[in-house]
């Protein structure tokens, strides 16, 4: 059989309309039935595109300057949106991202879970989908003047773009990452060079309570030592007289993982607080905690109406980090277990359950597919098991361990459609039925979507 060649060349420039969006937002235009993938696009749109790069069943493509536009297209409110790899979508209207992220939701039900039947509901959005996130990391560069400059990585790079303000963080982040960067300059204190593995100053990490309006600040350096400490401490107290902790973080490694093992706190509190509905939360710098307190709250009251909890039950909640869904969970269980592999997690989710006097909770530290067995074997039969597992989705043993567990009702939330989807697939071969998909938009302009999952023993 003859090799078939792509009908595009690399750096040829074509005419293309835009049928669709994958799932990272690229529209995609085909040339003779070959797709040709290409940032920026929107279905309907008829545009001029660069191949750039050309393999045997797919290629990619530059948008060089769109002919007839989309009634979805939108002027970016970000100045540096093209050259930033933080936002994909802010391009595209806000009510058209939410229809690809339900759309990228439907596909892999189908095609991974082979669950076309089950009914996706339209995604919950924000009514302000900006200035929503309450933690900012952000990598520290320097200028060729040798000022410091702050911003987030150029996409496919380590090239920190220099930027003022981050459209969807809390402007507190923003005023604060401004401050610590201009007194750090006037400081002479030094950024991180990634190359030679030289110079002090990494990241800087804020977080703020949305509801508390509390303040921390996390200084991440390469040195033990944090240069003119007590200046710079003295400097953003008078910059944000409202700061409740400054914490100094030591990162020795050469890495791309932001926090040390190291943790020092230079003034005030260990933790700051914040609120999730009628609940308070102790976060401190290293503490796991939903970047979108508004969002999370719409994702974990809808967890709460498929656990339909009457005050009789037993809930199993596995990842449960510092103990968000279970102590939600607790409130209308008779007994919630959380267990969770990270320790300092597990000893802020016991915390968090003393600060809101509630004692209905147990929390264990260890893996979920290791010590919910154990729980069965001591004769723990959960009525609902609720899973929030990290983007790879649950261990093949989890799975395998809430089958036998055999719960009334299980509760997934998942941040990663395409891991949900392949795990449903297991849970309904194993006796489940998947009632209904609930999507939660926690992260306006960017391709990620959480889900919130009932599933019924069959």
């Amino acid at each position: 059989m003859p090799k078939q060649t792509p009908p595009v060349q690399k750096n040829e420039t074509i005419t293309v309309t835009f049928e669709d969006l994958t799932h990272e937002g690229n529209g995609v235009g085909k040339v003779d039935g070959y797709p040709l993938f290409v940032p920026y696009g929107l279905p309907g749109e008829k545009a001029r595109v660069k191949v750039v790069k050309v393999k045997k069943n797919f290629g990619f493509g530059k948008l060089m300057d769109v002919e007839e536009e989309s009634g979805d297209r939108v002027t970016p409110p970000c100045p540096v949106y093209y050259q930033c790899g933080g936002c994909q979508l802010q391009h595209m209207s806000y009510s058209r991202q939410l229809t690809m992220k339900k759309n990228q939701v439907e596909n892999v039900m189908k095609k991974i879970g082979h669950l076309e039947h089950v009914p996706v509901h339209e995604p919950i959005g924000m009514e302000e989908p900006w200035r929503y996130r309450n933690k900012i990391q952000i990598p520290v560069g320097e200028k060729e003047n040798g000022e410091l400059k702050t911003g987030f990585y150029q996409k496919r790079s380590h090239n920190i773009i220099d930027m003022e303000s981050c459209l969807i963080q809390d402007e507190t982040n923003d005023g604060m990452v401004a401050a610590v960067r201009r007194i750090a300059t006037d400081l002479g204190i030094e950024a991180y060079d990634e190359e030679s593995h030289r110079g002090v100053l990494r990241h800087i990490m804020v977080r703020t309570g949305q509801v508390t309006g509390d303040i921390m600040v996390v200084l991440i350096t390469r040195t033990k030592e944090l240069p003119n400490k007590d200046e710079l401490i003295e400097q953003i107290k008078e910059a944000y007289p409202g700061v409740k902790s400054i914490v100094h973080n030591v990162n020795r490694e050469k890495t791309n993982v932001i926090l040390g093992k190291e943790t020092t706190v230079v003034y005030g509190d260990e933790y700051i607080y914040d609120s999730i509905g009628d609940i308070r939360f102790m976060i401190s710098a290293q503490s796991f905690y939903q970047v979108n307190p508004t969002q999370t709250k719409t994702l974990y009251d809808k967890a709460l109406e498929y656990a339909d909890l009457r005050g009789g039950e037993t809930v199993v909640d596995a990842y449960c980090g510092i103990g968000t869904i279970s102590l939600f969970m607790a409130k209308a269980a008779k007994k919630v277990y959380g267990v969770e592999v990270v320790g300092e997690a597990v000893k802020d989710a016991k915390k968090n359950a003393r600060l809101n006097h509630i004692d209905n909770v147990e929390f264990y530290k260890g893996k979920a597919e290791e010590v919910m067995p154990w729980w069965r074997g001591q004769g723990l039969r959960p009525d609902v098991v609720v899973v929030d597992p990290p983007r790879k989705g649950c261990d093949e043993a989890l799975l395998a361990s809430m089958l036998e567990m055999e719960p009334e009702r299980i509760v997934y939330v998942s941040c990663n459609p395409s891991t949900l989807a392949r795990d449903l697939r297991i849970l309904e071969d194993g006796g489940y039925e998947t009632k209904e998909v609930q999507p939660v938009d926690q992260f306006p302009q960017t391709n990620h979507i959480e889900c919130v999952t009932w599933l019924v023993k069959k």
